[in-house]
């Protein structure tokens, strides 16, 4: 028994010695996360599905991801509607179909920003004032604006819908119609 006990601990200090765990200097660098090349960018939102819904807005990078600021009218006075960045920069099918689904690289559920998963491109919905204007004051989180990383927004559509995203339909949050749609274009 004194045999088998030696030979044990003999054993368990050899496999120790095996299988020790890396320093971090000694560990593979991480990849750096992709940051932003651009400083800003623009969307000129046209209307879609015969709406008169149009508007300006500005991309600019901001913290973890980009601030997207701007007015959008010719919404009904008091309206809501689901906001998002789509996958696709093309705005020219009538109904803005052409735009895709939602910008998505993680290959996440549809969700609200902020409370779980979602995809990159949702947001919180837009409320129009009794003019019709929705003032647009959004942050999406984990994306940059250029340098063309999977999680880059520069050049994807955004998409302004006839409905409210109820943030747990899938895959988009039954919001609708679009009602607008506009690119994301770098500033040069």
């Amino acid at each position: 028994m004194k045999t088998t006990l030696v030979s044990l601990a003999i054993a368990s200090a050899v496999l120790a010695g095996c299988s020790s765990t890396p320093s971090p200097s000694a560990s593979a660098p991480s990849a750096p996360a992709a940051k932003s090349t651009a400083q800003s960018a623009r969307v000129n939102l046209a209307s879609a599905s015969g709406s008169l819904v149009s508007g300006t807005l500005t991309v600019t990078p901001m913290g973890d991801g980009v601030h997207v600021a701007g007015e959008i009218g010719g919404l009904p006075p008091g309206s809501t509607h689901g906001f998002h960045i789509h996958e696709k920069g093309d705005c020219s099918a009538a109904d803005a179909s052409s735009a895709g689904g939602h910008f998505n690289p993680a290959g996440s559920a549809h969700g609200k920003a902020g409370a779980g998963a979602h995809h990159a491109g949702d947001a919180d919905n837009l409320i129009a004032d009794a003019n019709g204007v929705a003032k647009v004051d959004a942050h999406f989180g984990g994306v940059t604006l250029g340098g063309g990383a999977a999680n880059d927004v520069a050049g994807k559509a955004v998409i302004v819908h006839a409905s409210p995203d109820d943030y747990k339909s899938q895959p988009a949050g039954n919001a609708g119609a679009r009602v607008a749609c506009g690119i994301i274009t770098v500033a040069k």
